[in-house]
């Protein structure tokens, strides 16, 4: 993009810029305008499980209903409790949004389609998704009310539970791909189930790693059945409490950006990314980025699935899953993978 706008006569530094600037809009409104569709299809998923109709009204089948819902908290009146501390009160919602689209700069949507193609995309990934629990603790602190403080430990001590399981399953599939660049840890994936499945899920190995990360993604995100910090009969509305208008909003935005780009994740390293599902030729003629799509959809599919059928976990049974059983089997398969990597002279 850098030379296109080099070609209209611009420097190399101006042209630099506006390509960054570009590409970064180029992910962010997209991105925003899919977190809006997105709130739609679950709430359409959650009420054809409950067997109702969802959102009807504004707009052709309900699909306005999410600008609506925006419209509606951007005119609302901010309240700040006379007691919280302001300063970190209104940071908060900010640092949430602002991770949760940090993350996007290295997700490759096609080959070569990606805004900062870095060899450790897969470690800044996991970085940067880290940085999210500051926001939930600051919200949680600065409201000065226990309930929401209350949720912020709860948050912070689940975040961290899940993010050390999910940072050993990283490694397995790192050791399997040999890099940390993403789009190469699709690209490894071509073939790889008896050469014609693209996918590392077809691996006896990495299916139980994956089956594992996907449910850590749920609890990282705070979704169903581990929406431990919104049980709403012991906490109120959770660490978010005491927001409203759009530092509310802005905790939405960010929790479904997040939950977007876990799904995202499970398809880059797990199912092929923007690989079509079988290493057939005709199949490449359908774009990368649709598959990709596709699969990102399925597994958000997936996720309001799972939160319309299962019931919420008990805090003592959240902790027990990720210490007692993530942990320990992640570190196994660590162990066998690299063994049986070892052993096969895959790094040689």
């Amino acid at each position: 993009m850098t030379e296109f706008f080099q070609s209209l006569g611009m420097s190399y530094e101006w042209a630099w810029f506006v390509a960054t600037v570009s590409g970064i809009l180029l992910i962010a409104l997209p991105l925003m305008l899919a977190v809006a569709m997105i709130i739609y299809v679950d709430r359409k998923v959650l009420g054809a499980i409950m067997m109702r109709r969802g959102p009807n009204v504004v707009g052709p089948l309900g699909l306005l209903q999410s600008f609506a819902d925006g419209l509606k908290v951007f005119l609302q009146e901010t309240i700040i409790p006379s007691a919280a501390n302001k300063g970190i009160f209104l940071l908060a919602p900010i640092i949430t949004f602002t991770v949760a689209l940090l993350a996007w700069a290295v997700i490759p949507f096609d080959a070569g389609v990606v805004l900062a193609d870095i060899n450790v995309g897969l470690l800044y990934v996991l970085a940067i998704s880290s940085l999210g629990v500051y926001g939930v603790v600051m919200s949680g602190w600065a409201s000065n009310s226990k309930y929401p403080f209350f949720s912020a430990m709860r948050a912070a001590a689940q975040m961290i539970s899940y993010e050390v399981s999910i940072g050993f399953i990283l490694i397995c599939v790192v050791l399997w791909a040999g890099t940390f660049n993403l789009s190469e840890i699709v690209e490894a994936q071509r073939g790889h189930g008896l050469g014609i499945v693209n996918g590392y899920f077809f691996n006896l190995l990495l299916f139980p790693m994956w089956v594992v990360f996907f449910i850590s993604c749920l609890a990282e995100t705070a979704r169903a059945p581990f929406d431990l910090t919104e049980a709403e009969s012991e906490l109120v509305a959770g660490f978010q409490t005491e927001y409203s208008s759009m530092s509310f909003a802005l905790f939405w935005l960010g929790e479904y950006a997040n939950i977007l780009l876990m799904c995202m994740l499970n398809a880059l390293l797990f199912f092929g990314g923007w690989l079509p599902p079988i290493d057939w030729e005709p199949l490449y003629a359908v774009p990368g980025i649709i598959w990709l799509f596709g699969k990102t959809f399925f597994f958000f599919f997936l996720f309001s699935w799972i939160w319309g059928t299962v019931p919420r976990y008990r805090y003592d049974q959240l902790m027990r899953l990720g210490w007692k059983v993530f942990l320990p089997m992640s570190l196994l398969f660590v162990f066998l993978i690299s063994g049986y990597l070892m052993a096969t002279g895959h790094f040689g």
